[in-house]
C-alpha cells in the first residue's frame, strides 16, 4: 500500500514531506514551507490530518486531499496534538504574565476542528504534561488541575463532569481502547510517607476502596506510566534523580507491575544499574526491559513477571516493538555508537545487526516493514539527517543536510490497526542500491609500550550470550513455580546425600561424623512429615534470613526504618520458636 504522505520533515531549511518507499521522492501535493521557524508538528491518530506552526500561524491541512483546513493566528505555538477521532485541536504556548505582574491570559486553546472556533482557553503554565488526555472514543477528557484530576465528558468543556481528588496527584494516564476507561494515577511520597499508584475505573473514585489496584514504593521522585494495549497492565517505572549508594549518576530505578485485576508485584531485574527503557509487546501479555550496567541486559517478561526470553548482554540502551509486534529491535543510541539487533520474536531468531552511528531517533513505519533513523539538532548538531531501513538490515534511503543547516524532527504519518496485514518474517536482506556497510570502527587505543608487541585479546566485560528462559523441564511449556523450582534442588541434594553416605559406608566412625557434620551444612534438613511444622520452619528461616541482611545493611551504615529495627528485636525470639520446632522432629 503506498502512502501519499509518509514522513515529515522539520528544521532549519523548513517544513517538507517525503513519499515513502520505494520512491523517497519529495511530495509535489504537500507545498514545502521553507519558513526557518517551525516550532511544532503533529499528525492526526489515523494519519488524515496534519498541522503544522510556522511561527506565523498554525495551519491545519487533511493529508490525503492535500487542502488546507484551517489557519490560526496563534504565532508562538510551541506543541500541537489531535484529540483521537479528530474532533478537537489542542495547541499551547509558553505562559507569560503582564508586565504589571497581573495574571496572563489563558495559553492552552481548544479549538473545534469541525466549525474552526475556540472551544475553551485554559491557563496551563508547565510545559510537562500540557496536554489534555482523551479517552481512544472522546467519551471522556482529563486535565491535572491543582493537584486533582478534572474530566470533562462529550467535548463539554463548560462542565466538569468528576473529580478524582488525591492529596498532591502528580500525574496520570487514561487506559487505552473502548470504555470503560481507566485511570492510573501517581501521587510523590512525603514525609516518611511511600509514594504510590492506583488505578481507578471511571467514574468510580470513592475513596481507597474504589480503587482496581494499588502499588506503594519509595525511592520515587517521578514515574513513567505504560498502559498495555488491552488496558489490562500498567508498568511504572520509578526514578530518583540521585543515586545514594554513588554506584549511577543516572539515579536509581525500580520496576513495577500492576494489573487491573488486583495483581501487583515488583519486576525482579536480574543485573543491577539502571533501566534504560521499557516496552510492552503490542500483543499486550509481554514486555521488554532494558537495565543494568553497560553492557546492558535486555529480557523479555510474561504477565506473571517471568523471564521468558534473556537477550544476553550488549551495548544497548533502547527497545522498540514493531506495530504488529512480530519484530523487535534493541538499539544502542545517545552516548553509544548506534548499533542495532533485529529479532524475529515468534522464534526468538537474530535478524540483522545493522548500525546507525551517532543516531538520535528511531521509529517504526506502521506497515512493520520499514524503519527510519534519524540525527536530529539540539541532541546532535553535526551530521544531521536520516536513514530509512528495511528490517533486514539494508538501508533503502539515505538523507544529509548540508554542513550548515539542522534537522529537528522526522516524523512517518501515522495509520490505523489492521490498514497494514502482518507479513512473514524475512531473514535474507532486501535488495538496495545504497550500501548498507558502515566505516570499520577505529582501533582501540594501545599506549607506545605495546604497539610493537602482538595484541592480546583482553575484554573489560565478557556479554553474556542470548537463552530461552522457559524451562524445558517436564516436557510441557508450563514454567515451574518458585515451590517446584525448591522441591527439585531439595531431591537433587538428597540423592547426592544417599551416593556420598554409600561411598562413605566403609570409613571409620570418626570420618562418619565429619562427614555428617559437612553434609548438614549442605543438604536441607530433612522434612517432620507433618507439612504445616515444615511450613512453618522454612517461613521462620526465611525471617531470619531477612533479619541477617538488615543486620548487615545497619553494619554498612544504612538508617533502617522503625518497623526494620522491631523485626532485629524479634530475632531471639523466632530462633527459640526454631529450635523448638526443629526439636519436635
Amino acid at each position: 500500500m503506498s502512502c501519499l504522505f509518509p514522513l515529515a520533515v522539520r528544521g532549519s531549511q523548513g517544513l517538507y514531506m517525503v513519499n515513502g518507499p520505494p520512491s523517497f521522492t519529495e511530495s509535489a501535493a504537500f507545498q514545502r514551507d521553507s519558513g526557518k521557524n517551525c516550532k511544532a508538528v503533529a499528525f492526526s491518530k489515523d494519519g488524515s490530518l496534519f498541522a503544522w506552526c510556522n511561527g506565523e500561524k498554525v495551519k491545519v491541512v487533511n493529508v490525503t486531499r492535500a487542502e488546507l483546513l484551517h489557519s490560526f493566528d496563534l504565532p508562538k505555538t510551541v506543541c500541537l496534538e489531535f484529540s483521537p477521532k479528530n474532533n478537537v485541536l489542542a495547541t499551547w504556548q509558553a505562559y507569560a504574565t503582564a508586565k504589571d505582574g497581573t495574571a496572563g491570559v489563558p495559553n492552552l486553546q481548544l479549538h473545534d476542528l469541525r466549525t474552526g472556533k475556540c472551544l475553551k482557553s485554559f491557563v496551563q503554565k508547565k510545559m510537562q504534561n500540557w496536554c489534555p488526555c482523551w479517552a481512544d472514543d472522546e467519551s471522556i477528557c482529563a486535565r491535572n488541575v491543582n493537584n486533582e484530576v478534572h474530566f470533562f465528558e462529550n467535548n463539554n468543556f463548560n462542565t466538569i463532569a468528576n473529580k478524582l481528588h488525591l492529596q498532591k496527584v502528580s500525574d496520570f494516564v487514561l487506559s487505552p481502547g473502548a470504555q470503560p476507561t481507566k485511570v492510573a494515577v501517581y501521587v510523590p511520597g512525603s514525609k516518611g510517607a511511600p509514594a504510590f499508584v492506583r488505578l481507578y475505573q471511571y467514574p468510580n473514585f470513592g475513596g481507597p476502596q474504589s480503587a482496581l489496584a494499588n502499588k506503594s514504593f519509595f525511592k520515587a521522585d517521578k514515574v513513567t506510566m505504560l498502559w498495555n494495549k488491552k488496558a489490562t497492565a500498567l508498568l511504572v517505572v520509578a526514578s530518583t534523580e540521585v543515586d545514594k549508594s554513588g554506584a549511577s549518576y543516572y539515579g536509581e530505578q525500580t520496576l513495577h507491575y500492576l494489573a487491573a485485576s488486583g495483581e501487583s508485584a515488583v519486576v525482579q531485574l536480574p543485573k543491577n544499574g539502571p533501566i534504560y527503557d521499557v516496552a510492552w509487546s503490542p500483543n499486550s501479555v509481554e514486555f521488554c526491559a532494558v537495565y543494568g550496567f553497560m553492557p546492558a541486559k535486555a529480557t523479555v517478561f510474561n504477565l506473571k513477571c517471568d523471564p521468558v526470553f534473556d537477550f544476553g548482554t550488549g551495548p544497548r540502551n533502547a527497545v522498540y516493538y514493531s506495530p504488529h509486534g512480530h519484530i523487535l529491535v534493541l538499539a544502542g543510541f545517545g552516548n553509544l555508537r548506534g548499533q542495532m539487533e533485529v529479532w524475529d520474536v515468534k522464534n526468538y531468531k537474530l535478524i540483522s545487526k545493522p548500525v546507525a552511528s551517532d543516531s538520535t531517533f528511531l521509529a517504526w513505519c506502521p506497515d512493520g516493514e520499514h524503519i527510519v533513523t534519524a540525527t536530529c539538532a539540539p541532541r546532535l548538531r553535526v551530521s544531521n539527517g536520516y536513514k530509512v531501513w528495511h528490517y533486514t538490515g539494508s538501508v533503502l534511503h539515505s538523507h544529509q543536510v548540508p554542513s550548515d543547516e539542522e534537522m529537528w524532527q522526522v516524523s512517518w504519518q501515522p495509520f490505523l490497526d489492521g490498514v497494514f496485514p502482518e507479513r512473514a518474517v524475512k531473514y535474507r536482506a532486501v535488495p538496495s542500491e545504497l550500501p548498507g556497510a558502515e566505516p570499520r570502527p577505529a582501533q582501540a587505543y594501545r599506549p607506545p609500550a605495546l604497539r610493537n608487541k602482538p595484541a592480546t585479546s583482553s575484554k573489560l566485560h565478557e556479554d553474556e550470550p542470548p537463552q530461552n528462559m522457559k524451562p524445558q523441564l517436564g516436557g510441557g511449556d508450563k514454567p515451574l513455580n518458585k515451590t517446584a523450582l525448591k522441591n527439585q534442588r531439595k531431591h537433587e541434594a538428597k540423592k547426592a546425600a544417599k551416593q556420598e553416605a554409600k561411598a562413605d559406608a566403609h570409613q571409620g566412625p570418626a570420618q562418619v561424623k565429619t562427614a555428617q557434620n559437612a553434609l548438614q551444612n549442605t543438604v536441607p534438613a530433612v522434612t517432620t512429615g507433618d507439612p504445616e511444622v515444615d511450613k512453618k520452619i522454612k517461613n521462620l528461616k526465611k525471617k531470619l534470613k531477612a533479619i541477617e541482611q538488615l543486620k548487615e545493611q545497619a553494619a554498612a551504615g544504612k538508617q533502617l526504618e522503625k518497623n526494620q529495627v522491631e523485626k532485629i528485636q524479634k530475632e531471639a525470639a523466632l530462633l527459640k520458636e526454631l529450635e523448638d520446632l526443629e526439636l519436635g522432629v
